[in-house]
C-alpha cells in the first residue's frame, strides 16, 4: 500500500509460530475440513445513516489482549500442521532458496565523483550499499545492513547524498515498521556521526549545500502504548542541523489547518531553493510552493506558492540554470505532460512536452536531456527530448518490459538503467546519452533458462466493455487445455500501475508447471489518471469487474480452469483478491489475499489509513461513499453457509501500514461463514511489517507456505525436473 541468515535461527514463521509461542500440541485437521478455533465474539453494532451494521470480532481490533493472543495462537497451530504436512513444501522451499542465490545489483549512481550501488551476494538478507571513488575505482562497503540485526530484520529505507557525496543521511526501519530512525555517516571514513533521529514515517531527507544539515519530515511522539497502532495526523518538515539534539530541530514548515496532509522539502541542485510540496493523503493531486534561501532564513521561510493543492499532481523534475523550474503534470494533461517556470517570474508556465496517447511515467533531467519514461500497453518506452523539449530519438530497450533508473547530473555523458520482464531478470544497462546508445553494464547469472518461457501481452473485455491488458507468462507452447495451474495477480488501485519485472520467486513457479497472469485493470496508472479514477471512490466496482473477467477470460482461452485457478495480491491488491473471491466464489480453485484492507468502514481509524480516505471514501464522510464501501467491503460481505474456496490470509505482527485486525477479523468471519470442507487458513509472519525490509528468509517461508498450498488445493503435480 502507498502512496523497500542462518537457517538455525530462522525458527518457523509459517503462522505466529508454534517454535516462537512455546506451543506445544499441533492443532488436528479433520476429515471434513479444518477444525477452527473459536474466535471471541461480541454484540457489537454501529449504526451508519440509518443503517445497522454488526461487527462481532471487534474485539480481534486488541491485538494483544489475552483473549486475541490466545485465538491467533491456536490460528498458528492449525496453520502450521496445514502447511507443513503438505509434502511438497520442503522441495519447494529449497528450490525457491537455490534458485534466488545469484549476485544482484541494483542500478548505480552518483554524486561528484563518487558511485554507488545496491548488491546482494546472493542470499544476504539486505542488500549491501557499496560505495567507490570513479566508476573504476575499488568497491568498499558503505552500509550493511545485515551487520545491524542477527536475524536479518533491520533494514535500510530512505537515503539523501550530499551534492558533493561525502555525507549520507539514511533512514533505518526495524521489523518491517514504516518508523524510520535517521542516522548520518561520513562516506570518507565510513563511520556515523552522533545525529539519531526518530518518530519519522514516510520521509525522505534534503541537505543544504554547506552540508550543514537537511530536511527532513516527522511526527509528534505517540504516546506510550500507542506506537504501533496511532493514527498518524500533522506531518511536519524540520531543519536538522549536524552535531545537535533532535530537540533543537527547527520546523520549517507546518499546516496544522490540515493534519491529513504529507509534506516534504527538497532542495534544489543550486543550492538556493527549497520545493515544500503537500498532498492530502495518498490523492496523487498535490501543491508545489518554494522558499528563497538567499531571501529568507530557516527559522522565518516565505514561502510562496506555485501550484494549490487538490487541482492536479505535479512532480518536480530538476533545475536548469539559476531559477528554470521542470516539472511533470497532469494538469490539462491526465496522460502527463512536461511544463517549466521561471522562479523568478512564476506566473509565466513554459510548455516543454505535450501529453501523449501513453501514460507518462517518470521523467529525469540529465545530460541536459529530458529522459521521459512512458507506458505504453503497460511496458516501457522511453523517449528522450532536449531541454527545449524538442524530440530526440526513442531509447532501444532489449525486448517488451519495464525499464527504470535514468538518474545523474545535468552534465553527465552517460546514465544507467536497468530492464526486466517476466522471464528476463534484470539486467543494468549503461546509455550514451549524446551518441543515443545502450550497452550492457552487468548481467546476472542465474539457474533459469529464460529461452524455455515466454511473455505474452493479451487484451479483453471487463463487464461494462472496457479493453484491459494483461500479461500471461508461461513455458513457451503450452498446450491449451485447461489443465495448467495459473495464478492471477492484480492490484488495481492509488494510481500504481502493475509493471513487468523479473522475481525468483514467479520463475520457481513457472518451473512448477504454473502460469503467472498479471491482469492491468483499472485504478492504476497504465492509462493515466483517467484509468486511475475509473477505479476508485464510486468507481470501485469496477476494479473487482476487470479481475473477475480476467479469470473468466484465462478459463475460456482454456490457459487454465476453476479447479488450477488461483488468485494472488497484497494490501489494495489483498482487498482486491478477498472482494472478488466473495463476489465469486465459483470462478477460484484457491485465494491468497496477503495484507489486505478488508474491513473497508473502519479502515481510517488504524495506523495510516486515514491517508488512504481520498481513494475509497469512508463511511462516515457521506452516505454515498458508505453504501460504496458497505457493498464490496470483505469482512462484512462475508455470507454464512457460503462454500468458498481454500483461503490463506496473510499479514505481519508490526504491519503498522495495514493494520493486521483487518485480517483478524476477515479470517474469523470467513471461518466461522465457511460451509464447506476448504480450508481458511491464517498466516501471521512475525517481527514483519508490510513486507518492505522483509528478510529473505522470511520471504522464502512466505512463499514456500503459499505456493505448498496452492499444489495441495489444485491438485498439482511438480514436474519430474523440478528440484531443489
Amino acid at each position: 500500500m502507498v502512496m523497500h541468515r542462518t537457517m538455525a535461527a530462522r525458527c518457523c514463521v509459517r503462522a505466529v509460530c508454534a517454535c516462537v509461542l512455546g506451543i506445544g500440541s499441533i492443532a488436528a485437521i479433520g476429515a471434513n475440513g479444518p477444525n477452527y478455533p473459536p474466535a471471541p465474539r461480541g454484540a457489537v453494532t454501529d449504526t451508519y445513516f440509518g443503517t445497522a451494521v454488526v461487527d462481532p470480532y471487534r474485539s480481534l481490533e486488541e491485538i494483544d489482549a489475552p483473549a486475541t493472543r490466545a485465538w491467533i495462537e491456536a490460528e498458528a497451530r492449525l496453520s502450521a500442521s496445514y502447511l507443513q504436512a503438505i509434502p511438497q513444501r520442503q522441495t519447494i522451499y529449497a528450490h525457491l532458496r537455490n534458485l534466488y542465490n545469484y549476485p544482484k545489483l541494483g542500478t548505480p549512481f552518483h554524486y561528484a565523483n563518487h558511485y554507488f550501488y545496491y548488491y546482494n551476494t546472493g542470499l544476504q538478507n539486505q542488500a549491501v550499499l557499496y560505495t567507490k571513488d570513479g566508476l573504476h575505482g575499488t568497491p568498499t562497503v558503505l552500509i550493511d545492513p545485515n551487520a545491524l540485526a542477527a536475524d536479518g530484520t533491520v533494514s535500510i529505507g530512505a537515503t539523501a547524498f550530499t551534492n558533493d557525496g561525502t555525507r549520507l543521511a539514511y533512514a533505518t526501519q526495524s521489523s518491517g515498521s514504516d518508523w524510520q530512525t535517521w542516522h548520518v555517516r561520513d562516506v570518507l571514513t565510513g563511520r556515523d556521526r552522533v545525529d539519531a533521529l526518530q518518530w519519522s514515517k514516510f520521509s525522505d531527507a534534503s541537505w543544504l549545500h554547506d552540508k550543514s544539515g537537511f530536511f527532513y519530515e516527522r511526527y509528534a511522539a505517540p504516546k506510550q502504548g500507542e506506537t504501533f497502532k496511532a493514527s498518524l495526523s500533522k506531518q511536519t518538515v524540520y531543519f536538522h542541523r549536524l552535531g545537535t539534539a533532535q530537540s533543537a530541530d527547527t520546523i520549517f514548515y507546518a499546516r496544522p489547518d490540515h493534519p491529513d496532509w504529507f509534506l516534504g522539502a527538497d532542495v534544489t541542485r543550486n543550492g538556493r531553493y527549497v520545493i515544500l510540496t503537500s498532498s492530502r493523503g495518498t490523492s496523487p493531486n498535490n501543491g508545489i510552493a518554494y522558499v528563497d534561501l538567499r531571501e529568507s532564513s530557516i527559522a522565518r521561510p516565505a514561502v510562496h506558492e506555485l501550484f494549490p493543492l487538490g487541482v492536479a499532481a505535479y512532480t518536480p523534475i530538476g533545475m536548469a540554470g539559476a531559477s528554470k523550474l521542470y516539472f511533470q503534470t497532469s494538469q490539462g494533461a491526465p496522460n502527463g505532460r512536461i511544463m517549466a517556470l521561471d522562479l523568478r517570474n512564476s506566473k509565466t508556465r513554459i510548455a516543454v512536452v505535450p501529453e501523449r496517447s501513453s501514460a507518462l511515467e517518470s521523467v529525469t533531467l540529465v545530460g541536459h536531456r529530458l529522459i521521459a519514461s512512458y507506458l505504453q500497453d503497460a511496458h516501457s518506452v522511453v523517449r528522450v527530448y532536449d531541454a527545449g523539449g524538442r524530440f530526440l530519438r526513442t531509447v532501444d530497450l532489449p525486448g517488451v518490459g519495464y525499464a527504470s533508473g535514468f538518474a545523474g547530473e545535468p552534465e553527465d555523458r552517460v546514465t544507467y538503467y536497468t530492464f526486466a520482464n517476466y522471464t528476463t531478470p534484470g539486467a543494468v544497462y549503461a546509455y550514451d546519452i549524446s551518441r543515443g546508445r545502450s550497452s550492457l553494464y552487468w548481467k546476472p547469472r542465474i539457474a533459469f533458462d529464460s529461452s524455455q518461457y515466454a511473455t505474452k501481452l493479451i487484451f479483453y473485455r471487463s463487464a461494462d466493455g472496457t479493453r484491459v491488458p494483461m500479461a500471461i507468462a508461461a513455458r513457451k507452447n503450452i498446450a491449451l487445455d485447461g489443465t495448467h495451474p495459473a495464478i492471477l495477480y492484480g492490484y488495481g488501485g492509488f494510481d500504481i500501475a502493475t509493471n513487468p519485472y523479473f522475481s525468483p520467486f514467479i520463475a520457481t513457479w513457472l518451473q512448477m508447471g504454473g502460469i503467472w497472469a498479471n491482469a492491468n485493470i483499472r485504478g492504476g496508472s497504465e492509462y493515466g489518471e483517467r484509468w486511475h479514477l475509473a477505479g476508485m471512490l464510486a468507481n470501485k466496482q469496477n476494479v473487482f469487474d476487470d479481475f473477475a473477467a480476467a479469470a473468466k477470460y484465462l478459463i475460456a482461452a482454456r490457459y487454465t480452469s476453476t479447479p488450477k485457478l488461483a488468485i494472488k495480491g497484497e494490501s489494495n491488491g489483498g482487498l482486491l483478491v478477498a472482494a472478488v473471491e466473495l463476489q465469486h466464489p465459483e470462478l477460484f480453485g484457491a485465494a491468497l489475499p496477503g495484507v489486505g484492507v478488508l474491513d473497508m468502514l473502519r479502515f481510517d481509524k488504524f495506523t495510516v489509513g486515514s491517508a488512504w480516505v481520498p481513494e475509497y471514501g469512508c463511511a462516515t464522510c457521506s452516505q454515498g461513499q458508505f453504501r460504496t464501501l458497505y457493498a464490496y467491503s470483505p469482512y462484512q460481505n462475508v455470507k454464512a453457509g457460503a462454500a468458498y474456496p481454500p483461503t490463506l490470509i496473510s499479514t505481519a505482527d508490526h504491519d503498522d501500514r495495514v493494520f493486521p485486525a483487518h485480517s483478524f477479523k476477515f479470517a474469523a468471519a470467513m471461518q466461522h461463514a465457511q460451509a464447506g470442507t476448504a480450508p481458511i487458513l491464517l498466516r501471521v509472519d512475525l517481527k514483519a511489517g508490510h513486507g518492505g525490509g522483509k528478510p529473505i528468509y522470511k520471504v522464502f517461508d512466505d512463499y514456500a507456505d503459499s505456493y505448498a498450498f496452492l499444489v495441495q488445493n489444485l491438485q498439482m503435480t511438480l514436474p519430474p525436473d523440478f528440484t531443489p
